[in-house]
């Protein structure tokens, strides 16, 4: 007795695998849908809602450009303690040896070569190598 249910229960089993298995190979992959609906219909396809009306957006509104210059308010004073800022005042120019222009030169190791525009003595500056690269040194 007890064999003929293992039995009845092994073929149900396997039967329903085997269901399971043929819908499996037959159905077609799902393709998701997004349904937002209200209501439960009865009889027939429920109400539709069409999507909401968009209106176009507003003219662009251009605010005026912002002054460009704001004057300091009314009784304002720099802070105590601050100097002024003292313009640049180039060394003056060195007598040049013959041959060469007047003005600063740039000592970068093992060249030299003058400058185009002054810097401060001993400010850093740089000269072209004979491979076109920049040598670091410093004004004179």
């Amino acid at each position: 007795m007890m064999s003929k249910t293992i039995s009845v229960f092994g073929r149900t089993a396997f039967a329903l695998a085997l269901l399971v298995t043929l819908v499996g190979w037959t159905s077609h992959p799902a393709q998701a849908r997004v349904f937002i609906g209200l209501g439960i219909p009865l009889y027939g396809p429920g109400y539709y809602y069409p999507p909401p009306v968009y209106y176009p957006p507003p003219p662009v509104y251009y605010a005026p450009p912002p002054p460009a210059y704001y004057p300091p308010p009314q009784g304002y004073a720099p802070p105590a303690g601050y100097a002024p800022s003292q313009s640049y005042v180039p060394p003056p120019a060195a007598v040049a040896p013959a041959g060469s222009s007047a003005g600063q030169a740039c000592y970068a190791g093992a060249y030299v070569c003058p400058m185009d525009r002054p810097v401060a003595s001993g400010g850093n500056c740089y000269c072209p190598g004979n491979g076109g690269q920049r040598v670091l040194g410093h004004a004179s």
